[in-house]
């Protein structure tokens, strides 16, 4: 397309100039001609009827000479610029307005005959090899008493009717000439306005396609043109996103199977050679049970992350006691928080919350905040889980006295498998797809979470959940 479109408009752009020149040249002059040749021999016409029926039949009546009557022709041939003859039927030339009256000299139309016209008023030629070049003639018969007593006849060079038809035909010439012009201008406009976004268009389309999402296409256009590039170049960038967010995920998965198969890999191989002492077999057996707890801790996450991608996060909404669910969350991570010397202080509002949400991954939600409070919280300290209510929502903060987020991270701890680099020393099980999921889970519900965050004293996690309708009944 971009090698041929542009060339079939220019192609078609001359086609059409060639063509309309060629019906000007053939089909316009010829009905030009033709109508002015008629439109000229009416005239004649009306002007030989009225010779006619007035000066005509006055000299055949005998009341005017034939002085007079030439005086009156050769008015009218100046008038009319074309010569008149009074003819008799046997094609005697009785008067001329091109000749002086002498009636001496006789002067005959050979083969005279009016009936050449064959049921019109007019005709072409040399009239019966009276002239050299070519005339129009026109007839009106004089009559008297129901008796043709002669003919006047009207004639004039078709070349004058030829020199009005060219005059015209230049000026349809100029005005085509000028349309052309100003089509012309319309397809330079058209190459702006249309073929080169398009050709770039197709430049990117070809770039993408061949792999390179980052070409950079750029039409500057607010029109349809330029909706579908923006709407392409966002295609292409959204691509190339998912393509390095797929890298970052195969690249992170792999670095954080490797590191637990290795030590796996490593502790039991060390058993086997003997160089581990039976005595510390539990030690290590310990290490690589741990191990194995964190593949499967990380591979049932991107389970997780797979199944909210791939079926839109499905929920299944009912009407929950937030609170008796914040109570028995806390209480599973008991056992947790006595050996690191946490305490976890609930302060809820009032003695239930009803809200309509999708149970189970609320508990999620709960869970993935209350473990990395604990994970990254001082040991002796304490961690505050509140919840309150506003403009019918309850809103349930998880609020820990730790090693708190870098401000520069705190953008980028929803991304999956980001760590701070403070994260990395503290938590060696941890995934990096927690807060992924929880983000997943409550935009899902179509709710809002934010983090409150200060480096050394502790991080804060909120979020929203709608109030259920049978609370406010009751």
């Amino acid at each position: 397309m971009k090698k041929t479109l542009y060339l079939k408009f220019l192609l078609a752009y001359l086609i059409f100039a060639f063509f309309g020149f060629l019906v000007v040249a053939t089909f316009t002059s010829s009905m030009l001609t033709e109508h002015l040749t008629r439109d000229k021999a009416n005239k004649l016409y009306r002007e030989a009827n009225l010779i006619a029926t007035t000066f005509a039949s006055d000299l055949y009546n005998n009341q005017m000479t034939l002085e007079a009557m030439k005086t009156q022709i050769d008015a009218l041939d100046t008038f009319l610029q074309s010569s008149i003859w009074i003819i008799n039927p046997s094609g005697r030339v009785i008067l001329d307005s091109n000749s002086p009256l002498d009636i001496n000299s006789e002067v005959m139309v050979d083969n005279f005959d009016p009936t050449v016209t064959e049921g019109s008023f007019y005709t072409t030629g040399d009239f019966f090899g009276m002239f050299t070049e070519e005339v129009l003639s026109v007839f009106s018969p004089i009559t008297n008493n129901y008796k043709v007593m002669g003919y006047v006849v009207i004639l004039t060079p078709t070349s004058t009717i030829l020199e009005e038809c060219k005059s015209l035909l230049n000026i349809s010439y100029i005005t085509l000439i000028i349309l052309f012009v100003l089509s012309l201008i319309i397809l330079v406009f058209f190459t702006e306005i249309v073929y080169i976004p398009l050709k770039k268009i197709t430049t990117a389309t070809e770039q993408y396609a061949n792999g390179n999402m980052h070409y950079d296409l750029q039409v500057e256009s607010d029109d349809e043109m330029g909706y579908l590039a923006a709407s392409l170049a966002f295609m292409a960038s959204e691509i190339a996103r998912a393509e390095d967010s797929q890298k970052k995920l195969v690249a992170n998965v792999s670095h954080d199977f490797r590191s637990p198969l290795t030590s796996i890999k490593g502790y039991l191989e060390a058993l086997l050679d003997g160089t581990i002492p039976p005595e510390k077999y539990e030690k290590y057996l310990t290490i690589v049970l741990n191990e194995t707890d964190r593949l499967t801790k990380l591979t049932n996450s991107l389970l997780t992350l797979n199944n909210l991608n791939i079926k839109g996060m499905q929920l299944e909404r009912t009407d929950f006691d937030i609170n008796q669910v914040i109570r028995n969350t806390s209480a599973s991570f008991e056992g947790t928080c006595r050996k690191k010397s946490i305490m976890i202080e609930l302060v809820l509002t009032g003695e239930s919350n009803l809200v309509n949400a999708d149970l189970s991954k609320i508990q999620q939600v709960l869970y993935n905040l209350l473990d990395n409070a604990i994970k990254f919280s001082f040991p002796n300290s304490s961690i505050k889980i509140s919840t309150t209510e506003k403009h019918n929502k309850i809103f349930v903060s998880v609020k820990d006295s730790g090693i708190g987020i870098p401000k520069e991270s705190l953008k980028m701890i929803w991304e999956r498998f980001y760590k701070t680099d403070l994260s990395r020393g503290k938590d060696k099980k941890g995934t990096g797809l927690g807060l992924s999921i929880t983000k997943e889970i409550i935009n899902s519900h179509g709710e809002l979470i934010n983090v409150i965050s200060t480096e050394g004293i502790g991080t804060e996690f909120i979020f929203s959940i709608q109030k259920s309708d049978l609370d406010e009944e009751d």
